[in-house]
């Protein structure tokens, strides 16, 4: 019997959450308008949607977490984090209204995240270990 081997790739699953994220971005305002059609006492999404906001980050995180442990350009390294951290901030002030900010901006680094999951799967695949070093 061949026994399976099962492997997770954090790019892929990284690629995946990240855009499942955009599309549920891209989906609320169309929530919202169906509600304010239906109802009109309230203009909040429910704690729930919001919730699935915390899931991708989450999601996100362990993903970059993963594929920043392998061998890697140092810029790419920096840009994930830094994506994430975008990510973040974005969505604590959207969760808080701390600043005015465009719903549009959430879709910056969410593109950033999958491009650059795309660019680590696809153009750093290291068969030695100074290919993606630096």
């Amino acid at each position: 019997m061949r026994s399976l081997s099962f492997s997770i790739n954090s790019d892929k699953i990284g690629i995946i959450s990240s855009t499942l994220c955009l599309v549920h971005c891209i989906i609320t305002p169309f929530i919202f308008i169906i509600k304010a059609c239906s109802h009109t006492c309230c203009s909040q999404s429910p704690i729930w949607w919001q919730s699935i906001d915390y899931l991708f980050l989450g999601i996100a995180f362990i993903a970059i977490f993963y594929a920043t442990q392998k061998k890697m350009k140092h810029w790419l390294r920096i840009s994930f984090w830094l994506s994430w951290s975008l990510l973040l901030v974005v969505i604590l002030n959207e969760s808080l209204q701390v600043l005015h900010l465009s719903n549009y901006l959430l879709y910056i680094p969410a593109f950033l995240i999958i491009t650059l999951h795309f660019y680590n799967m696809f153009f750093c695949k290291c068969s030695n270990d100074a290919c993606c070093h630096k």
